[in-house]
């Protein structure tokens, strides 16, 4: 979901945490068209490509045919509707961690920087930057002219509060670990506002062109506290109207917003339906214009369709930086055991999953990082399903009969057929896994606070690799995107070295050692990359 997402429909983001290319996990919700990208959100605003979420950035070529269709379908000042896979569960971007979120209120927040389809930094609400010598201080000259929703100036001040409000640590920030490294806001003037670093931080411009770079207005949020998720308020090209949970969220044309005669609608309008088949249907018969997270099980019966003459929609396929597994909580039995989670990950069958369950429509994984990008390694392997080396470790943890579990899934068609693989495959060893569907709000809450024991849960990626490891490993993390609650002082060091090379190849080879010692400890089983289709 930006941040994760779990398989509800199976295209998570991230709990993206945490959707779609981020956001963070994902409950295999997958972002649909407005997550963010530049291309995507250009549909709507009716500009070109320098707006995309970073993470989608790759996809968005061929993306925005499909998506220019559906809003000029409506017109200038029309209505877009859109069906989303499940029901967002907080709007602050400071504070969420479902890629679903952010499919909505990328609209409503500008980030201080963007990506271009090459994935590289473009200016949004911060117009220039510059970097010292020494690393240890960004400053940024600010767009002029900006208003927020409620009319007050966007300026250096309003950068400073909200990346003092996402470090404060008596406010429940899902950006904390991303902005942890700024030690000081300095207005210079007000539109010049410099950042000063406890140590270089390569990581820093790309974060700022995501979730930690969305600015909210300051006096909205001083005066709702945490209930600014209830009615956020930011400087985009659209403005909040109402949220009726589990039923719509509208938003409006801002007529004040910065990039004159943008956006082209007037109102966009997002629909939950967790139910996959519900939300093919909703688009088939025209009540909506474009959905996320198309099931795969049935990709091929809808390609089929959308290739006849006449059809109502089109199947739009294209590359994902997102992964999809098991997310095991090592603070608490079973997984506590390193041998116990050694035991169900040698019961699992990757490939059986990517290419018999899911029909092709996903590619094996057992990292982080997927192929085309920056941190990928090619000498990864996919471990083979080894029910002997299961029951071997069964044996070495003293539970040679096996042991009992529960796996937390979110409703959707996807979502079921994984759990129910990987129960079958545990079966095997004497693992019981007991599959326990909630809803996905419920499921973040859970994670978050370490109730679980075993979760499906996935991650939309990020341009840079920093974050799409770091906060899930380290000890920053816990309470937002570490739903494992692991930590490895081994891990931590190695990670807070790769922040400050500005080198990949020397970042990847520090990757590279933390994804050996994942792979002994086990705090995720990585299971698949996926494929990502769209339906408009």
């Amino acid at each position: 979901m930006g941040r994760r997402w779990s398989s509800a429909s199976m295209t998570s983001p991230r709990k993206r945490r945490r959707c779609w290319i981020g956001s963070r996990k994902r409950s295999n919700q997958r972002c649909i068209p407005f997550d963010g990208s530049p291309k995507i959100r250009a549909v709507v605003n009716g500009r070109g490509g320098a707006m995309r979420r970073a993470g989608a950035l790759l996809l968005a070529g061929i993306m925005v045919g499909g998506l220019m269709a559906a809003a000029s379908a409506q017109g200038k000042g029309g209505t877009l509707r859109a069906g989303l896979d499940a029901d967002p569960p907080n709007m602050d971007p400071h504070r969420s961690t479902a890629a679903v979120d952010r499919q909505v209120y990328q609209n409503l927040f500008d980030k201080l920087m963007d990506t271009d389809e090459n994935l590289q930094i473009i200016p949004m609400l911060a117009v220039s930057w510059t970097t010292s010598p020494d690393g240890r201080t960004v400053t940024l000259k600010l767009r002029q002219g900006v208003k927020f929703h409620d009319g007050t100036p966007f300026n250096a001040e309003a950068v400073k509060y909200n990346v003092e409000r996402m470090k404060d640590p008596n406010f429940p920030s899902a950006r904390r670990s991303e902005v942890l490294p700024v030690q000081k806001v300095t207005v210079v003037d007000p539109y010049t506002v410099a950042l000063s670093l406890e140590r270089p931080y390569s990581p820093l411009l790309y974060v700022l062109t995501d979730r930690a770079g969305m600015i909210v207005a300051p006096a909205e949020a001083k005066k709702a506290g945490t209930d600014f998720a209830l009615h956020p308020v930011g400087s985009g090209p659209f403005r909040f109207v109402e949220k009726i949970p589990q039923d719509h969220i509208t938003l409006e044309r801002n007529p004040d917003y910065w990039i004159k005669g943008q956006p082209i609608l007037e109102r966009i309008v997002y629909r939950p339906f967790p139910d996959d088949n519900a939300r093919v249907a909703n688009l088939k018969s025209g009540d909506v214009d474009i959905i996320n997270r198309t099931p795969l099980p049935q990709i091929r019966q809808l390609a089929q369709e959308a290739s006849q003459p006449g059809a109502r929609f089109k199947l739009l396929e294209h590359g994902a930086f997102s992964w999809q597994g098991i997310w095991l909580n090592v603070t608490k039995p079973p997984f506590d055991n390193k041998l116990l989670r050694q035991a169900f990950n040698a019961t699992i069958d990757r490939n059986v999953i990517a290419n018999v369950v899911l029909q092709g429509a996903a590619y094996p994984s057992y990292a982080f990082f997927p192929n085309g990008t920056p941190a990928y390694d090619p000498t990864w392997k996919i471990p083979p399903r080894n029910i002997p080396l299961a029951k071997e470790k069964l044996q070495a943890a003293g539970s040679p009969s096996g042991f009992s579990c529960t796996l937390l899934i979110v409703p959707g068609q996807v979502n079921q057929a994984i759990g129910q693989a990987v129960q079958a495959m545990a079966a095997d060893a004497g693992i019981q896994v007991k599959l326990q569907i909630v809803e996905f709000g419920t499921m973040l809450h859970e994670t978050d606070t370490l109730q679980h024991q075993a979760a499906f849960l996935g991650w939309s990626g990020r341009p840079d690799p920093d974050f799409d490891i770091y906060p899930f490993v380290t000890q920053s993390g816990i309470g937002s995107f570490n739903d494992a609650g692991y930590t490895n002082p081994q891990v931590q060091t190695l990670l807070d070295a790769a922040r400050l090379l500005n080198d990949m190849d020397q970042r990847r080879r520090a990757y590279r050692q933390v994804t050996q010692i994942l792979a002994d400890d086990l705090p995720y089983l990585w299971l698949y990359f996926e494929k990502e289709y769209k339906l408009v």
